[in-house]
């Protein structure tokens, strides 16, 4: 298959995976060596996810990652994908964002999300330990941030009548290119009012996707940032060099989707032997969950993938996609490094819109 015209262009999904063995350290490390080969191999942007208390999750702080990721990249796009607003404070995410763009001038992306992003529990400690929003507010304090990272900043009307100007950072020349993602109607609905570029999160579940798409697209009102709707969609992915290895290289991330949805005490991610030698571990409900999840992943061999992503992207109306690289690990392979991950971003790039 040749780089048609018609392929996407390809971003990058990252939840900084923890498996077996693995330190947070090292596991931060493999990000950061694969956001350098992203940014090498021409992808267009890399993001990284909000998630909390999870043993096989290490994207707990996006600003904190995306900072890291400015300092060993030149070209690529950075960003969160995305800050869960409801843990924070509207206006420490702007200020955090407009940091990241006087780092990273014109290479910044601000996702936000509605979802608490981990448990009840959790979401309540966040509430105890600092400075959060209210989800209720969450339309206004999207509208806020927008305003409080752009040049001219925001202003407060006091009932007495007096106003008090407020800005992210004192001197912005260029601001944060701000997404709102989710997975639900009201997630595009709310894009679409707010003029806003929107990302429904497909590699999450996929359902109602075709639903959130047209809501957005037949909703959407212009914006001074944005005159048309801006789309694009995220998905599971794993590419290797044969069809066998890209399959056994799926199992721990199936095997995790199962843990997730039966409701299981949750652990690192597991590595491939691992998961070959507890097979048995998710019978009946597990495996149905795991066999749903494989059909909607994109898993192969290069050029088939490939041509699943064109069109997949083809189907929905989009021109780029955002992959979650879901490649496990062998134990032999170093612990700060991820070199089946690595491995797709590699074997896919020349297939992508340049």
């Amino acid at each position: 298959m040749s780089t048609a015209a018609s392929a996407p262009a390809l971003s990058i999904l990252d939840l900084v995976p923890v498996r077996t063995g693995q330190t947070s350290a090292q596991a931060v490390a493999a990000s950061l060596e694969l956001v350098v080969r992203a940014d090498e191999l021409g992808y267009r942007r890399f993001w990284f996810a909000e998630h909390h208390n999870m043993p096989a999750v290490a994207s707990t702080t996006p600003p904190v990652l995306a900072a890291a990721a400015a300092a060993r990249t030149s070209r690529i796009r950075l960003g969160s994908g995305g800050v869960m607003l409801p843990n924070h404070s509207p206006l420490v995410v702007a200020e955090q964002f407009a940091a990241l763009e006087a780092i990273a001038p014109g290479r910044i992306d601000l996702g936000i999300g509605r979802a608490p992003g981990s448990d009840p529990v959790i979401t309540q400690l966040l509430r105890q330990s600092g400075t959060t929003s209210d989800v209720e507010r969450f339309p206004e304090n999207v509208r806020d941030i927008a305003s409080l990272v752009s040049s001219e900043g925001a202003s407060l009307r006091f009932t007495s009548g007096g106003t008090y100007e407020v800005r992210a950072t004192p001197s912005a020349t260029t601001t944060p290119e701000v997404w709102l993602l989710g997975s639900s109607d009201y997630s595009a609905q709310l894009a679409a009012s707010f003029g806003l570029p929107y990302v429904f999160a497909n590699h999450f579940s996929g359902e109602g996707l075709e639903r959130a798409l047209e809501l957005y697209r037949t909703q959407f009102q212009p914006s001074e940032t944005l005159a048309a709707p801006r789309t694009f969609l995220t998905a599971n992915v794993l590419v290797a060099a044969t069809q066998d290895e890209a399959e056994a290289r799926a199992l721990p991330n199936l095997r995790m989707t199962a843990r997730l949805r039966t409701n299981k005490p949750l652990v690192p991610l597991e590595t491939v032997e691992e998961s070959i030698a507890r097979a048995d571990e998710f019978a009946g409900l597990g495996e149905t969950f795991m066999t749903a999840a494989r059909a909607k992943w994109f898993v192969g061999t290069a050029e088939a993938v490939a041509s699943d992503l064109r069109d997949f992207a083809a189907q929905h109306g989009v021109d780029e996609v955002m992959i979650s690289p879901i490649a496990g690990s062998y134990e032999t392979e170093p612990m700060d490094s991820s070199p089946g991950r690595l491995q797709t971003l590699e074997l896919l790039a020349p297939f992508m819109a340049s």
